[in-house]
């Protein structure tokens, strides 16, 4: 007599197959356990829309509000340039109807004054624009970063241009003879030093960067679900 065939036993793919995706996820899918036992999350597909964030969309919105406030300070920063920046004194002579302009002091050091009043006040308002878009938002974000670069750029552009529009005028010679021979005026305000309007966005991203090192959120550690080192 020969023994009855039995039939094979069923092939179980899980007991061979480390890779094989937990029970109730769809085949072939990948999968990111969220730190629940017993759970898998699973990412919404598209970068427009982040479970893990604000989405894309909503992050230009604020990068964009940014921009705009952080470039209205330079309203500030161009009344108080004007306001504190040393004046450059000039004289002016006349031989006949010919007018000539030249600096009262010409060893004077009110010229660099005048762009390192700038420079400074334009690294204090990075700062602080810096701290008040943390404090407004701790997550940061590329987006947020770059709006706070060209925001403190188009700041200091328009506190640059609102300072010489509020300081003396640019006709020396009208002013010269207003005044009259050999009377000394206030020289316009102007920023030689075009490199100091980069000293807004340079302070505001280095100030940005070292709040979010210090003092950002932290990115939760993920930890792998249970059994996935038994399968290893």
């Amino acid at each position: 007599m020969s023994a009855p065939l039995t039939p094979p036993p069923p092939h179980d793919p899980s007991a061979h197959d480390p890779w094989q995706p937990p029970s109730g996820a769809p085949a072939g899918g990948a999968h990111r356990y969220d730190g629940k036992p017993g759970h898998a999350a699973y990412p919404r597909h598209g970068w427009w829309h982040d479970e893990d964030g604000p989405g894309m969309a909503k992050e230009i919105r604020e990068a964009a509000v940014v921009t705009v406030a952080v470039a209205l300070g330079g309203v500030l920063l161009g009344v108080l340039w004007w306001w504190l920046a040393p004046r450059v004194p000039l004289v002016g002579d006349a031989s006949g109807d010919a007018w000539v302009v030249y600096l009262k002091d010409s060893e004077g050091e009110q010229s660099i004054g005048v762009d390192g009043t700038f420079t400074l006040i334009a690294l204090a308002c990075g700062a602080l624009s810096a701290l008040a878009v943390f404090l407004a938002r701790r997550r940061g974000g590329v987006p947020l970063v770059v709006a706070l670069a060209v925001g403190g750029l188009l700041g200091s552009v328009l506190a640059w241009r609102l300072g010489v529009w509020l300081g003396p005028s640019q006709d020396v010679i009208a002013q010269a003879k207003s005044v009259g021979k050999g009377v000394t005026f206030d020289a316009p305000l102007k920023l030689n030093a075009k490199g100091a309007l980069l000293a807004w966005p340079f302070a505001a991203l280095v100030f940005h960067l070292g709040l979010t090192g210090l003092f950002g959120p932290r990115d939760p550690e993920e930890w792998p679900p249970p059994g996935a080192q038994q399968h290893r």
